[in-house]
C-alpha cells in the first residue's frame, strides 16, 4: 500500500513540474502563476507547495535526484575508473542544450529568467557541498579539504558555463583534459590554439 501510495506521489509531483515547465516555456516564468500550473492539473495550490517549496523549484524538479546521481558517479565508478574520468563521463552523459528541442527550451527559459539562473546559481552551491564530501572521502582526505571543494566548485562552474553558455559540450573534454595536464603552459600560443581563445 506505501508504495502505491509513493507512485501517486511521485506521478502527481511529475505531473506539476511538466505542466509548470510548459506553462512557463510557452508563456514565460514571470507570467504563469503557481495557482494556474495547479489549476492546470487539477491540483490545489496548498497541494502544489506541498511538493515544491518555491516556484523555481518547479523548474528544477530533478535538483535531489541529479545532486544524488553526482555523488554516485563517484562513489560508485568503476574500480579502474579515475575520479575525474568519472565526473567527465557524468556530465558528458546529462543531455546538453542542443541535445534536443526539450532541452533547448529548458535552458532558453533559465537564460532569460533572471530568478532562474540565481537559482541555478544557489542549488549548485548545494550539489557542490555533496560533491565535496563524495570527492573528499573517494580520495581519502578529511571532509572540509580544500582541495576537494575546489574541484567541487570547478567542475560544476565548468559545467554550469557550458550548460547556460554558448559553448558546445565538447569543451568540456577540453576541460578535464586541462584538469589533468595542469596548467603550466596556459596562456602559449599553443594554448590559445587548442581552447580556440581569439582577441
Amino acid at each position: 500500500m506505501t508504495g502505491l501510495r509513493e507512485k501517486k506521489k511521485a506521478q502527481t509531483r511529475k505531473r506539476l513540474a511538466d505542466a509548470a515547465l510548459s506553462l512557463f516555456c510557452e508563456r514565460g516564468f514571470d507570467n504563469v502563476t503557481v495557482a494556474e500550473v495547479a489549476s492546470s492539473v487539477d491540483a490545489a495550490v496548498s497541494t502544489l507547495f506541498s511538493y515544491f517549496p518555491s516556484k523555481e523549484s518547479l523548474v528544477f524538479d530533478e535538483d535531489d535526484s541529479y545532486e544524488q546521481a553526482l555523488v554516485t558517479a563517484v562513489r560508485e565508478r568503476d574500480q579502474n575508473a579515475s575520479i575525474l574520468d568519472a565526473l567527465e563521463g557524468f556530465f558528458l552523459a546529462v543531455p546538453h542544450r542542443g541535445s534536443d528541442e526539450a532541452a533547448a527550451a529548458f535552458v532558453g527559459l533559465v537564460n532569460s529568467t533572471p530568478a532562474l539562473l540565481d537559482y541555478a546559481s544557489r542549488m549548485q552551491r548545494r550539489w557542490e557541498a555533496s560533491l565535496a564530501a563524495a570527492l573528499a572521502d573517494a580520495a581519502g582526505l578529511p571532509q572540509g579539504d580544500i582541495l576537494a571543494t575546489v574541484l567541487a566548485r570547478y567542475v560544476l562552474d565548468a559545467d554550469f558555463v557550458v550548460t547556460y553558455g554558448s559553448e558546445p559540450r565538447s569543451t568540456l573534454r577540453t576541460i578535464f583534459a586541462r584538469l589533468r595536464e595542469g596548467w603550466s603552459d596556459f596562456g602559449t600560443p599553443a594554448e590559445a590554439s587548442a581552447m580556440r581563445v581569439t582577441t
